[in-house]
C-alpha cells in the first residue's frame, strides 16, 4: 500500500527539474496577473536562461513534497549569496551593511498553501540575514514577507530593464 503522507524538505534544482519549474513560472505569471500585477513578471520573465543559469551555479532552492511515491515540485526559488548591485542604492535604508543573502524568482506550484513562506523560513533559518524585493502591485509577496517578519526598508530601481523598475526593498537580519 502507498502512503498519501507528504513530507516537505529543500534540495538544490537539476537541469532535470527544468520543465516542471517552467511550468510552474508559467503558472506564477497568469496569477500575478489575474491578481492585479501583469507587469512584474510579464509574460518572459524569468528568462529561461536566467533559470538554467541560476541552476548550473546551485542558486535555484526547490522545496519539494513525496505524494503517493511522486515528488512534486511544491515551490522554487534563487538563493544569491553575495552583494546584489541592484541593492547599492536604495531610496530609504537596509536594517544594516552585514553580508546576506537575496530571495529572487520565489514562485509556488498552487499544490499546497504555504510554500512561499516555508521558503523564506528555510532561507532564514540557513542564512540568517535575508533581503527580498517585489513590484509595488504585488501585494500577496508583500504580504508573505511582511507577515514573516521582514522590515520594509525602502524602494529599489533595478538595473536589468528599461521600464517598470521600481521595487519594495525588504530585510529581516535574525540576530
Amino acid at each position: 500500500m502507498v502512503s498519501n503522507t507528504s513530507s516537505r524538505r529543500f534540495r538544490h534544482a537539476t537541469m532535470h527539474d527544468l520543465p516542471q519549474m517552467l511550468k510552474i513560472y508559467a503558472h506564477a505569471r497568469e496569477l500575478m496577473a489575474r491578481n492585479g500585477n501583469p507587469t512584474q513578471w510579464g509574460n518572459t520573465f524569468p528568462r529561461e536562461e536566467v533559470i538554467r543559469d541560476d541552476i548550473a551555479n546551485q542558486r535555484t532552492m526547490l522545496l519539494v513534497d513525496t505524494q503517493n511515491g511522486h515528488e512534486r515540485i511544491l515551490a522554487q526559488f534563487a538563493l544569491c549569496p553575495g552583494e546584489d548591485p541592484t541593492y547599492k542604492h536604495i531610496d530609504g535604508a537596509w536594517l544594516d551593511d552585514d553580508a546576506y543573502v537575496t530571495i529572487h524568482r520565489i514562485a509556488a506550484s498552487g499544490l499546497v498553501k504555504h510554500a512561499a513562506r516555508d521558503c523564506i523560513a528555510w532561507a532564514l533559518k540557513h542564512y540568517g540575514n535575508v533581503r527580498a524585493d517585489t513590484h509595488p502591485n504585488n501585494r500577496a509577496m508583500q504580504h508573505v514577507l511582511e507577515t514573516n517578519g521582514f522590515a520594509r526598508c525602502g524602494l529599489i530601481q533595478l538595473i536589468d530593464r528599461p521600464t517598470d523598475t521600481t521595487r519594495i526593498a525588504y530585510q529581516r537580519h535574525e540576530w
